[in-house]
């Protein structure tokens, strides 16, 4: 047997006290062998300030002493105190910490602890995001097992508040399955674990059954003596509530017996204990060879090498996105006003080849207002009527009769102003930009996926009996042509003109949600363009716009129909959105 297998520690001393099975006299010194320690399976448990802590240190301190490597999951950020007297590497996520590592220096740490036998605290407190500090103790422990299986090296693992990783309750996630992994079959490879816990209770207990070595402090919690009870016995449950601080029950498989004894106190600094009234000063620590960083500081330049590398890309992927989003809200937009452009000019050469009454519009005519005003002069001085008439002609009494009963009219003048297609879907400027309109809709495309224009109704729409006014085109013909561009949008269109028709005045996002759609700007500036090109609305300042339908009737009608006739018609014209409206409520 070499000198290696029956080195020694002394950690303790016999205690007296009940408990213990009394075959040593108190004060003897307590040897644990190295060996065992540092390939068995440990747990070290007791409640807070019952000394747990101090005692893995002891142990810890006393394995450095010697030369044996360790590498500490310190949960609390409280080890390194331990570099006070030794050199260990501190490596975390605080500025402290010697390294900030992640997982891709896993591999790395764990070659430094089993290749050059570098002390290891891997502080893990300072982590923000538990699945980085999860995924950081899974990588370290893979990287120590698989190496182990080659250099079967005696090893020690000690992870702090282990029933964080291997609950009682509850599932496990990977770094819980590979310390039960290194806890079954590390031993055979050199590689030890010992946990430390103040909740046995919470502890897996497959785990705490399968240890080789155990120390029981002071317990209280029955949940907890319970355990001790069903481990240790009844006689061990009731006499652990008493212990001291730093006293316990030592449970060891190679001395087959259970020990009450009283643990040393660590030399180096108490970074773990309570704060008090006096200053807190900090030691002196021990500084890491830098050599032993430079590969881990290699591996943190290229891991934020390659996070720059890929924050770049993703930039440019997002402007790629945003420029392609951009290309197809044009292309719809163009697609849209196409089939609205052409659904617009078959109302309107429709409704040219109609009877034409009265002096009305005709798309043949270079100019609209100024033909039908022309041909209404012509006929009140006695000229016959244009051809294209089926020779219906206001009767004075509101409805259509021989045009030789037609009271004789006074010339008008053609008002000024340009004629409705200017306003509307033929357009190929941006009305926007040009009345003032804020640059949200003037940048703003329609994006609307309704395809309002495919499905749009030409002349199947009713409206009450009205009758052509002087000089006017059959108010029948308008309402229904100005219907069918209405019945050409989607109902989002139809909610948002409705909106518009109530306040008067409003904005395009404000009217969009009115119409229960969503606060999509782009979406609700591109369905506004619609009907600001149609002429339903138009700009009144400020990002603002108003409801436009009235003056579009009245100038359609060159101003001749007087208040009533007017209001009949736009409520002829409105029916076709505000009782889908009401509908939809």
């Amino acid at each position: 047997m070499t000198d290696s297998e029956t080195e020694t520690i002394s950690v303790a001393e016999i205690s007296d006290g009940p408990g213990g099975e009394g075959t040593e006299e108190p004060g003897t010194t307590v040897d644990l062998p190295v060996v065992d320690i540092l390939t068995g399976r440990g747990f070290v448990t007791g409640k807070s300030g019952s000394g747990k802590s101090n005692t893995a240190s002891v142990i810890i301190e006393n394995l450095l002493s010697a030369n044996f490597p360790v590498l500490i999951v310190d949960t609390d950020g409280e080890y390194y105190g331990l570099k006070q007297e030794f050199e260990l590497l501190h490596a975390g996520a605080d500025d402290e910490c010697d390294i900030q590592v992640s997982p891709e220096h896993a591999e790395r740490l764990a070659t430094l602890a089993l290749e050059q036998n570098v002390p290891i605290i891997l502080d893990v407190s300072g982590y923000l995001d538990d699945a980085a500090s999860d995924e950081l103790v899974t990588e370290v422990a893979k990287h120590l097992f698989a190496k182990e299986k080659k250099l079967k090296k005696p090893f020690l693992m000690l992870i702090e508040e282990c029933h964080e990783y291997i609950p009682e309750k509850g599932g496990m996630d990977e770094a819980g399955k590979m310390l039960i992994k290194i806890g079954k079959r590390g031993r055979k490879h050199g590689l030890g674990v010992v946990g430390i816990s103040q909740r046995p209770a919470d502890v897996k207990k497959d785990f705490i059954t399968q240890c080789d070595w155990l120390v029981w402090h002071r317990l209280t919690w029955r949940n907890d003596t319970k355990v001790v009870g069903r481990i240790l016995g009844s006689e061990y449950a009731d006499a652990i509530e008493d212990m001291g601080n730093g006293e316990g029950f030592l449970v060891t498989d190679w001395s087959e017996s259970i020990r009450r004894v009283q643990f040393h106190k660590k030399q180096t600094f108490d970074a773990g204990a309570t704060p008090g009234l006096d200053d807190f000063e900090r030691p002196d620590l021990k500084s890491v060879d830098g050599d032993l960083v430079s590969d881990l500081k290699e591996i943190s330049d290229e891991k934020a090498r390659q996070e720059s590398r890929i924050a770049d890309l993703r930039q440019e992927l997002d402007k790629k996105d945003a420029r392609i989003r951009q290309l197809e809200r044009e292309l719809e937009e163009a697609q849209d006003l196409s089939r609205m452009a052409d659904q617009f000019a078959q109302a309107m050469f429709q409704k040219a080849e109609a009877p034409y009454r009265g002096g009305g519009r005709n798309l043949n005519r270079p100019t609209e207002k100024q033909a039908a005003l022309g041909e209404y002069n012509e006929r009140a001085e006695g000229e016959p009527a244009d051809a294209a008439t089926d020779g219906d002609a206001y009767d004075g009494d509101g409805g259509t009769g021989n045009a030789d009963d037609a009271p004789p009219r006074q010339p008008l003048e053609a008002p000024s102003g340009p004629p409705w297609p200017t306003h509307g879907l033929l357009s190929e400027r941006d009305d926007a930009a040009a009345d003032g309109a804020t640059t949200a809709d003037a940048a703003a495309d329609p994006t609307d996926d309704e395809s309002w224009l495919a499905d749009a109704k030409m002349g199947d729409f009713e409206p009450a009996e009205l009758h052509p006014a002087p000089g006017a085109e059959s108010r029948r013909d308008v309402v229904d042509r100005m219907t069918a561009i209405v019945e050409a949008l989607g109902d989002a269109h139809h909610g948002m003109l409705a909106h518009y028709r109530e306040r008067g005045v409003s904005d395009p996002l404000a009217a969009h949600v009115a119409a229960g759609e969503t606060g999509d700007q782009h979406l609700a500036y591109g369905r506004n363009r619609s009907l600001r090109r149609a002429g339903f609305i138009r700009h009144a300042g400020r990002g603002k716009y108003e409801y436009a339908l009235p003056d579009l009737v009245s100038d359609e009608y060159a101003d001749l129909l007087d208040e009533d006739e007017l209001r009949e018609t736009v409520a002829a014209i409105e029916a076709s959105f505000v009782e889908e409206e009401a509908d939809g409520e």
